[in-house]
């Protein structure tokens, strides 16, 4: 019964608050940047300047709404490759405790996300959440779970916010 309260609550959030702003952030620049990679490396989101930057949150055990959002990410990544365009593909992990660089290094190996544009980045709870906030990803932990929605952040090659979608209206082509 608490699994169907906690589901029934991540409905009314995605139905609710998929279309949250961006609020005060309008560059890329303005976000946390201190970050470890998959494989325990320092890298700052604005190191990614000159490419777009597309941003979303997942966490290594979710085997619902992380799989579908990975799986949009990869249609985005297979669109930009026809078009002859690149991006930077960036997944800050929601559960810093748990989502650390070898368990994302686990990840992209058993996804088959080897590709060096696609970042898994794991940092400090306070700057977990910090970004979350700033870019509209609300989540809170629920028993061993970490309950979430779907959601993509797109920065043009200079930094600036051109725009969040969540996955699911597949509505991303426009801000690429």
């Amino acid at each position: 019964m608490r699994w169907q309260a906690a589901w029934l609550c991540a409905g009314v959030l995605l139905a609710c608050g998929a279309s949250a702003s961006s609020g005060s952030v309008t560059r890329l620049e303005q976000l946390p940047q201190q970050w470890r990679d998959d494989r325990g490396e320092p890298l700052a989101l604005t190191d990614l300047l000159g490419q777009r930057v597309v941003i979303s949150m997942a966490y290594t055990r979710c085997h619902t709404q992380c799989p579908a959002t990975i799986a949009e990410l990869q249609r985005m990544q297979s669109a930009l490759d026809e078009r002859g365009e690149q991006a930077s593909f960036v997944i800050v992990g929601y559960d810093p405790e748990g989502d650390d660089p070898a368990s994302w290094r686990q990840y992209r190996s058993n996804h088959r996300l080897e590709r060096s544009n696609w970042h898994f980045l794991t940092g400090s709870l306070a700057e977990t959440r910090q970004l979350a906030h700033q870019l509209g990803f609300e989540f809170w932990n629920y028993d061993t779970h970490v309950m979430h929605h779907s959601r993509l952040v797109i920065f043009d090659a200079q930094g600036h916010w051109r725009g969040a979608i969540t996955p699911a209206s597949g509505n991303w082509s426009a801000l690429l």
